[in-house]
């Protein structure tokens, strides 16, 4: 895996994707992806669960191809962030962000759960552009893994605060990315 560094700042960057191809591919067997057909309610009541068991304020499940992220489910608050409620920058996301924001595109790469209870603890996540834009503080993601083959998304909960999730909020996240993997792929994983 090539990992990229902003020369200013020494900071990993969002690592290089070499199986966003192949994930596209298997996604639109699926019949998922930025090209599924919408609303997306079912996605979204399993967002609104995961907000709901791990007390969260945002969660997503989250398809990734080689330009951006497609939240497929997604559960915010009505009003996101700190700041003032009519403050753009506070927004909460819409169905789609840029690759390089946000942490599910390190969740994709490494085929791994992450998970950072304060965000500005670890100098290469903190400078993420959903820190300022959105007041992120907490991430907690797990991917969605068959047998082979790339991650086909993430599922992820986040915070405005930090929070410390514990192994119970690991454990969570990654019961919840086996369970949709298994709806999604028909059981098999």
């Amino acid at each position: 895996m090539t990992r990229r560094y902003d020369p200013t700042s020494r900071l990993l960057l969002t690592p290089d994707d070499p199986h966003a191809t192949a994930r596209v591919g298997r996604l639109a067997e699926l019949g998922l992806g930025r090209g599924a057909p919408g609303p997306l309610d079912v996605f979204d009541g399993f967002a609104r669960r995961m907000a709901t068991e791990l007390a969260a304020p945002f969660a997503m499940v989250n398809f990734i191809d080689e330009r951006q992220q497609f939240f497929a489910g997604l559960h915010r608050p009505r009003t996101a962030g700190p700041g003032p409620a009519t403050s753009p920058a506070r927004d909460a996301p819409a169905r789609a962000m840029p690759r390089g924001h946000g942490y599910c595109p390190h969740v994709v790469v490494r085929r791994a759960a992450l998970v950072l209870e304060d965000v500005l603890d670890y100098p290469r996540f903190a400078g993420n552009p959903v820190v300022e834009e959105m007041g992120i503080r907490a991430y907690l993601g797990a991917p969605l893994l068959e047998a082979t083959g790339p991650a086909l998304g993430t599922v992820c909960v986040a915070d405005t605060r930090p929070r410390p999730w514990g192994r119970d909020g690991l454990e969570t996240i990654k019961g919840f990315a086996g369970e949709l993997t298994a709806e999604l792929t028909g059981g098999h994983r």
